[in-house]
């Protein structure tokens, strides 16, 4: 009997830890979804493209995309380079740095919202400057898109970081031994070494922007045809109960994630 408790016991404890995590997962991730998408097709297709092709909904996508696109453009330059300095660079400071890159992981998008406000704001001294040049950040298009790259800003860092570690700088070197210059060294050693993780990180980046929206419903005033953004227009709907064009946004960002997991880990499987 002891032996037969022994043997059956982890085996219980194994079968007891997976009913507790997929349930777990049930109720928190998989039955959410599962709603908003039978709410959203329940009355057909037809519903659910009417609500995504009114115009304010195809004028938050485009605002959305624009915001996203500009966010990962910088972050790819931004975080390539960083992750060089990091990883092929001593300086002081350094570690300072390391660990200033994982900063908006740490801080509430709503606090990041407020700085922003806080240093590009009309009644600020350099965001009142800017105003008087004819450049308005706060409550426009740049001042989203700033929010959004300081919230995704870690991703494309911490995703070609690990990977120029483990290359090494032999490569590099021995190319700038026989001569050749430092962006062909970059276009031709490094960028096919980095490729699968800068794209998994781009990815990555990519999925954060389209769905930020704390720091983004901050500085953006929320102003319906102008700076609604995909996700604000999902709340506004459904503040002003027009449930269907609000499940319709909803879902069409739950797409949107699920396209961007697959391609998540099909690079994944690339880069092992």
């Amino acid at each position: 009997m002891a032996e037969r408790s022994g043997v059956n016991g982890p085996s219980v404890s194994k079968y007891v830890l997976r009913v507790v995590v997929l349930a777990y997962l049930l109720f928190l991730l998989v039955l959410p979804v599962v709603l908003i998408g039978w709410k959203t097709f329940q009355h057909g297709l037809g519903p659910f493209f009417d609500a995504l092709t009114t115009h304010e909904a195809l004028h938050a996508f485009q605002v959305t995309f624009i915001v996203a696109l500009w966010a990962v453009a910088l972050n790819t330059v931004f975080g390539v380079g960083t992750a060089i300095l990091l990883v092929r660079h001593r300086f002081p400071g350094k570690r300072i740095l390391n660990a200033v890159i994982d900063l908006p992981l740490a801080v509430s998008p709503v606090v990041v919202g407020l700085a922003l406000i806080l240093v590009y704001g009309r009644f600020s001294s350099f965001g009142g400057w800017l105003e008087d040049h004819g450049i308005k950040i706060i409550f426009s298009t740049p001042g989203m898109v700033l929010a959004t790259v300081f919230v995704a800003l870690p991703l494309v860092v911490r995703a070609v970081v690990p990977v120029l570690e483990e290359m090494g700088d032999e490569q590099e070197q021995a190319a700038q031994t026989l001569g050749a210059g430092r962006w062909q060294t970059f276009r031709r050693i490094t960028v096919p070494g980095i490729r699968s993780a800068l794209a998994y990180g781009i990815v990555l980046c990519l999925a954060r922007a389209l769905g930020e929206y704390g720091a983004v419903a901050v500085v953006s005033g929320r102003l319906v045809g102008q700076t609604q953004t995909l996700t604000l227009y999902v709340e506004e709907r459904f503040q002003n109960f027009e449930q269907p064009a609000a499940f319709a946004a909803a879902t069409a960002l739950a797409l949107i994630a699920i396209v961007s997991l697959l391609v998540i880990k099909l690079l994944q499987r690339k880069a092992d």
